[in-house]
């Protein structure tokens, strides 16, 4: 079996339900986090020379499913904004989705870094140094996307100011 062979499959055992856990709070849907942990693991396993530890491995996989998440919401918004104009729209749409949870139909309303830096703070409990690193960003711009997140969230979910803090 080759290194890679063996890392791969203790970082399964050890951290795929994190994996899966961490990818589907970016996400909010179950198979689009699979997805993108699976993809994840094929671009960091694609590119590793050499085996490492479980928590580097895990890191490496973490930064990669959120580069790819940003990455893909920014695709899609611009292909929402330019599909007019190649695809004629649909007859009749019947989309009638009920959301049960209010805190995942809240999340899915932020921005994809608004969504990153809540998950990075609150879920993985990153410092906005940590946050601004992570998404190669200023620190001032972790806060100002942590502010107007929070702000939207509580209008969203009916928080108080007490309960913001």
């Amino acid at each position: 079996m080759a290194d890679w062979e063996a890392a791969f499959g203790e970082l399964l055992t050890a951290r795929g339900g994190a994996l899966r856990s961490y990818a589907y709070l970016l996400t909010g849907d179950a198979a689009a986090a699979s997805d993108l942990v699976q993809d994840a693991l094929l671009r960091v396993f694609s590119r590793l020379r050499v085996g490492g530890d479980v928590v580097e491995l895990e890191s490496y996989v973490r930064r990669a499913i959120l580069n790819q998440y940003v990455d893909g919401r920014r695709r899609a918004t611009l292909w929402r904004q330019a599909r007019h104009l190649l695809v004629y729209p649909p007859v009749h749409e019947d989309v009638d989705v009920t959301i049960a949870d209010e805190v995942r139909q809240a999340l899915s309303t932020l921005s994809p870094k608004q969504r990153a830096c809540i998950v990075l703070r609150y879920y993985e409990d990153r410092t906005v140094l940590e946050i601004a690193e992570q998404l190669s960003c200023a620190e001032g711009t972790v806060k100002r996307h942590l502010a107007d997140a929070r702000v939207k969230l509580a209008a969203q979910l009916g928080a108080t100011k007490e309960s913001l803090r």
